[in-house]
Order: C-alpha cells, then sequence, then structure tokens
C-alpha cells in the first residue's frame, strides 16, 4: 500500500489527528483517520520485593485513580525511548535504576492510532530525589512482587498489564 495523500484535520497537546488516503495493490484507494502520537514508554521497575507501580487519575474513562507501571510520553524533542524511561522514573516514583532491559515494543490500537509503546525492565534501584510534574497528581503505590497475580487482577491498563504479564512470565 501506499499513502498518497494526508491532511491534518486537528492538532492537540497529546495528539493529532489526520486523514490519509491510501492507494493499494490492486488500484483501489480508502481514506483512514490516523491518530497522530509521538509513542510513550513504561517501566517496570522492581527490587525482588516490590513492584514500584503507580495510582493516578484518568479523566478520559471517568476513573479517580487507575494502577499502572510508570510511564510517559515522548514530548521532549530528541530524547530517545530509555531516556525518557529514565526521566519518568525519577519525576513520578523517586527511583533510578542501573539495569534496563527492553521487554517489548507494541502499538496502543493500530487500527486508527500510530502510537508506539517501548516497555522497560528497571531493576538495582536506587531512591533519588522526587520531583513530580507539578500538572499530575500521582500517588507511588510500591506491591508486593509475591502478589502481582493481585496487580494484574486490579489493573485496566493496557500498558501496565502487558508489562506486569512479561514480567510474571520473566519470574516464572
Amino acid at each position: 500500500m501506499e499513502r498518497i495523500g494526508s491532511k491534518t484535520v486537528y492538532e492537540g497537546t497529546i495528539a493529532s489527528v489526520r486523514i490519509d488516503r491510501f492507494r493499494y495493490g490492486d488500484g483501489s484507494e480508502a481514506d483512514r483517520e490516523v491518530v497522530a502520537h509521538p509513542g510513550a514508554v513504561a517501566v517496570v521497575a522492581h527490587d525482588d520485593v516490590h513492584i514500584y507501580l503507580v495510582r493516578q487519575p484518568r479523566e478520559a474513562v471517568g476513573e479517580e485513580a487507575t494502577l499502572e507501571l510508570p510511564a510517559g510520553k515522548l514530548d521532549v524533542p530528541g530524547e530517545a525511548p530509555l531516556d525518557c524511561a529514565r526521566r519518568e522514573l525519577a519525576e513520578e516514583v523517586g527511583l533510578e535504576a542501573s539495569r534496563w532491559t527492553e521487554l517489548k515494543r507494541f502499538y496502543t490500537s493500530p487500527g486508527f492510532a500510530e502510537e508506539q509503546v517501548t516497555v522497560y525492565l528497571a531493576t538495582d534501584l536506587r531512591w533519588v530525589e522526587h520531583r513530580p510534574d507539578p500538572d499530575e497528581r500521582i500517588e507511588v503505590a510500591p506491591w508486593p512482587l509475591d502478589d502481582l497475580d493481585g496487580a494484574i487482577a486490579e489493573c485496566d491498563d493496557a500498558k501496565s498489564l502487558i508489562g506486569m504479564l512479561v514480567l510474571r512470565d520473566i519470574l516464572r
């Protein structure tokens, strides 16, 4: 397939929307609405006793607090995903890690959005000065690692579920 046209119809702070026109191998054409997003990262941080999660309001789905992995949008120009993950772990939880491993990359909803999330494993943790973003309402939620299944059961966030399920497979 080939993109033969594109028109931005909305530009926002988090995402923009465009209508792209595609031509397929058989000559047919179709318009598709595409949500453009710079991508994001999520961090599975654990110290063999706790996995470090956060709770935060998610207004878009009407939730006062969802249980999630520390995460953030790739919104700093030129910042690599791993650098974003390091920044988000320090900002949201107040931790740094000596060991980082990429666990998984995935598209959040490839039927209409180009957002890709990279999930990292962070270990060999140490506490650092906690400087949360003043616009975010984040509560740090250390969760017993031996009750990872309980965190999975309580979680409704896709990126967090993917990260915790991959961790569960690693720990088994």
